[in-house]
């Protein structure tokens, strides 16, 4: 099984992720924004970094780029995609995912160590999750997660929030000027699905923390979710999804 990593200009975290698939046991490849071509893969992840420089703002460019042409066909077909901080800004900028990411609250450049917490365990992406906290790190200057109150409303009730920033006790960090809030986002919201359930974005990076040797593998979770899904469609013989179509459609 092939699970394929987009190469921006620009992207720095796509040798990353390589390597956590490659731990995960599967064979990664890079895809190249210039292509539309996704080579036959199982999943895609759209890596962190800066597409394109980030000019105008993070992600715009990149949205329009030719691989995301091949992506946004891949998660209509009902194919599982993860975008990971600049991946998330890509897919939020492409309407693949509802919201979108804005200036840190701080109006500075947030490094460091965060504490999420899985909203619910039967997703795509949270299936081998363990529901404790995930302590993995983040690198971003906007990630403060934003939409009107009425998208944030019908995201809870679709169970679409898959993550969300947490005190050292597990809580929620609901408050934007919280510290375990980094970024100020709305609802502490750290990662958002598609209304199908198979496109997801998240600002912290669980690729970074894949294995012991890098301090924790924590984020070894979130990958492992995302090959045992893609896995699981594979051996359905990658089953239409009229859903993960519609909800793509209803985002353009």
């Amino acid at each position: 099984m092939k699970v394929g990593v987009v190469t921006f200009p620009g992207s720095n975290s796509d040798v990353d992720a390589l390597n956590a698939l490659s731990v995960a046991g599967v064979d990664p490849i890079t895809l190249w924004h210039e292509s539309p071509d996704l080579q036959g893969v199982s999943a895609v992840i759209l890596p962190g970094g800066f597409a394109y420089g980030d000019y105008l703002r993070a992600g715009v460019i990149a949205r329009f780029s030719p691989v995301m042409r091949g992506v946004s066909e891949f998660a209509a077909a009902g194919g599982h995609v993860l975008g990971i901080c600049n991946g998330f800004q890509v897919l939020a900028e492409a309407g693949l995912v509802p919201g979108a990411l804005l200036r840190n609250r701080s109006l500075r450049f947030a490094c460091r160590m965060v504490a999420i917490k899985p909203e619910r365990l039967d997703s795509p992406f949270t299936r081998a999750a363990t529901g404790r906290p995930i302590h993995i790190p983040i690198a971003h200057g906007e990630g403060c997660y934003y939409a009107d109150e009425a998208t944030l409303d019908e995201l809870e009730r679709d169970g679409q929030v898959l993550f969300r920033y947490v005190r050292g006790d597990g809580t929620p960090a609901l408050d934007p000027d919280d510290p375990a809030n980094p970024n100020g986002s709305l609802r502490a919201i750290a990662g958002v699905c598609n209304a199908a359930g198979n496109v997801a974005g998240l600002m912290p990076h669980p690729e970074r923390m894949s294995e012991s040797i890098l301090g924790s593998d924590d984020g070894m979770q979130l990958i492992r979710s995302l090959v045992e899904s893609a896995m699981e469609w594979e051996a359905a013989g990658r089953p239409a999804s009229a859903k993960a179509a519609a909800a793509v459609e209803a985002r353009r």
